[in-house]
Parts: structure tokens; C-alpha cells; sequence
């Protein structure tokens, strides 16, 4: 019995329930179909997943889905709707002829349709189970996080080639006689993506400063002597699958208190790549590197290490399993990444990334792009 049919089965649901677009991680995960509007799927114990979709996309998803297709036609819904003019209702309505009087929905089902699907059945909040089954990725699934993180470490590499090539005027970089800002790296990273069929959005390129506060995105020309943060962390279209990596750089000459950083930044990163592996928990390989920092004289309070040590990675940025307190054991196939950071006010900040498979044997490292300071 596959994992969701024993979670319906365990919950005394007649069937597993999704209502939303392919935007959503669980859905395109279960069906492979990619469409914007929000559509329904259904599955029952032991039973291929079944989709209720619009007629105009039957030809397409039969064609593209893994799960078999039903048109709202056919559900009923024209009938439905000559008498029960809610949308919310008629489409709960459609539902339960469909599933039984029982379902089993996740966390983030929306919460009008969950309210109208009460008046036909008993509606019973999953715990993530899908979440918990896409942790562990197949072959073809690394195979395409393998893939994007090529295309985002070329696109990384545009980004600091624009770094290394510049020249410096009053303390700021400059680029065919013009301030190099965080927006000039952004655009060219993003066009390199887009002709590769990937898409970023919230790329981080900050500086001096800015780069003490880990997410802010980044604004305006960039400094020399001080340290830049870029982290990128696209999805490719095709295949909806996210890569992320991070990199920090610094044209000139960084500061005695930087290059002290991110020589400890160095060593944290190889001490938690050396201490994953399949069955080992988050939490332990987090508390290594706090435990490092600690030693070098680093905090992990509300300076210096002041985030987790990674995430899981796959049709979401941030999904299962988590490498940091609340950690549990890993599991062989997760992809993970690995990203200790130190952020001090009035220095700055420095981190680096790195992706990778969780295995039996420890960490298989997507990343290639070199770590170098100074550019």
C-alpha cells in the first residue's frame, strides 16, 4: 500500500483531497500538471489518483498528468451549478459525489471550500503527509536538482565576473563608467536564467551593511572593501524544481574582522558537509557547527550564527527536513543544503551555501562554483 493510501486509511477517510493549482508543491508533486488555475484531485485507497479539471485542459493534462482526468462535466458540476449558485458550495458539492462521506485534505485547503464540504462530509486536517513523501527525491528527481544548480552556478558566475571586472571610483564599483549596484547584478543573473528557462524571485545581492540583516534582498551601488552577499535560488520552469546556493566576495581589500569570518565560515561549512549522513538528526549537525562557531569565538544568539544551519530543497525553497534545532533524523535522498552565516552590525556579514543529496555514505555535493573572498 503506497504512503497516502495508508494515511487515508489511518485517518478512516474515504479519500485524500487537494483543491489548488499546480503553484502548490503537493499538487504538482501528485499529478505532474502545471496550470494556474486551481483545480480539484482526489485519491482513494489503493487507487490512481483521479483530477476533475476544466474541458478546455482535459486533452492536455491526459496527456501530461500521472493521474487520471475527469472534466467537471462529468463530476457533475453543470447540474450542480442550475441549483446551487455558491461556487464554494457547488464545487464541495462536486467533490463529495465524488470521494464519500469522509476526506482526508491538507493544511492549507482552503478554508471556504473546507466550511462547504462539512455540509456533505466529515473534513479531517492531514499532518503533511505529502511533504513527508517528496522529502526523499527519486533519481529523476535529483537528477533535475542536478541540473539546475548547473544553471545556477552560471548564473552566479555572471554575477561575480561583473564583480571581478569592475573598477573602483571614490570607494564605489563601477561597470562602462556607471555605479554597479545590487539591481545591475540582479538583472543579469535573472536574463541568464530566464534564457536557460529558470526563474528567480527575492535574489539577495546586498552589501557593507546590509549584509549584517541575512535576508534583505539588497539595494543601490556596491562598495569596495566590504563584503557582498549573493544568494540565488531559481526554479526552473519545466520541471518546478528550486537549486540554492550562496556566495560572498569582495572587491579590494575586506577587513581583518571579514577575512576573519569567513575563514571560520569556511571551516563551519566543510564541518557540517563531514557530519551528514542518512539517519543522522538536523539538529546534531546544527549543534557541531554552534558548537564550532563557539570555539572560534563566534555566537549563535542574536549575533553572529543567528539562523538554521540548512533546509530541505525541491518543489519548494524551503520544505523538509530541517537542518537545525527541531532537526529530526535524515533521510537518504533528501536534498539539503548547507549554509552557515555570521552577521555582526557596524562589520557585516558573511555566508556561504552549498547543495546536496543526503546518502548512506554522507553528503553528495551539487555545488561546484569556487568559494573565494576576494574577487
Amino acid at each position: 500500500m503506497d504512503t497516502l493510501s495508508r494515511a487515508v486509511r489511518k485517518s478512516g477517510a474515504d479519500a485524500y483531497v487537494i483543491y489548488a493549482s499546480s503553484r502548490d508543491a503537493d499538487m504538482r508533486y501528485l499529478t505532474q500538471f502545471v496550470t494556474s488555475d486551481p483545480f480539484v484531485y482526489f485519491k482513494k485507497v489503493n487507487e490512481n489518483g483521479m483530477i476533475i479539471i476544466s474541458q478546455m485542459e482535459t486533452g492536455r493534462a491526459s496527456r501530461e498528468s500521472t493521474a487520471s482526468v475527469m472534466t467537471r462535466t462529468q463530476a457533475g458540476l453543470p447540474e450542480i451549478l442550475k441549483s446551487e449558485k455558491d461556487p464554494w458550495k457547488a464545487t464541495a458539492k462536486m467533490i463529495a459525489g465524488q470521494v464519500g462521506k469522509k476526506v482526508l485534505v491538507p493544511p492549507n485547503f482552503p478554508v471556504a471550500l473546507a466550511n462547504a464540504l462539512g455540509e456533505f462530509c466529515t473534513v479531517v486536517v492531514d499532518n503533511g503527509t505529502v511533504a513527508a513523501i517528496r522529502e526523499k527525491k527519486s533519481r529523476n528527481e535529483i537528477r533535475a536538482m542536478k541540473h539546475i544548480q548547473m544553471i545556477t552556478e552560471t548564473a552566479m558566475g555572471v554575477g561575480v565576473s561583473l564583480i571581478r571586472r569592475s573598477t573602483v571610483k571614490k570607494g564605489i564599483l563601477q561597470c562602462d563608467g556607471k555605479p554597479l549596484t545590487s539591481e545591475m547584478i540582479k538583472f543579469s543573473m535573472h536574463s541568464h536564467l530566464l534564457e536557460h528557462g529558470c526563474t528567480a524571485v527575492d535574489t539577495i545581492v546586498s552589501c557593507g551593511e546590509e549584509t549584517a540583516v541575512p535576508h534583505i534582498t539588497g539595494t543601490g551601488p556596491l562598495h569596495a572593501d566590504e563584503p557582498i552577499v549573493i544568494d540565488l535560488f531559481p526554479c526552473e520552469e519545466k520541471t518546478g524544481y528550486f537549486a540554492d546556493m550562496t556566495r560572498t566576495v569582495v572587491k579590494g581589500k575586506p577587513s581583518a574582522e571579514i577575512r576573519d569570518m569567513y575563514a571560520a565560515l569556511r571551516d563551519a561549512k566543510e564541518l557540517g558537509i563531514s557530519q551528514v549522513i542518512a539517519g543522522v538528526s538536523g539538529a546534531a549537525v546544527y549543534q557541531a557547527v554552534v558548537d564550532f562557531f563557539k570555539e572560534r569565538g563566534y555566537e549563535s544568539d542574536t549575533r553572529g550564527f543567528v539562523h538554521n544551519l540548512g533546509h530541505g530543497v525541491g518543489l519548494q525553497i524551503h520544505e523538509q527536513p530541517t537542518v537545525g534545532p527541531a532537526g529530526r533524523a535524515l533521510k537518504a535522498g533528501s536534498v539539503i543544503t548547507i549554509e552557515p552565516g555570521l552577521y555582526y552590525p557596524g562589520i557585516g556579514g558573511v555566508r556561504l551555501e552549498d547543495i546536496g543529496e543526503v546518502t548512506t555514505k554522507g553528503f553528495n555535493n551539487f555545488t561546484k562554483f569556487p568559494e573565494e573572498l576576494i574577487v
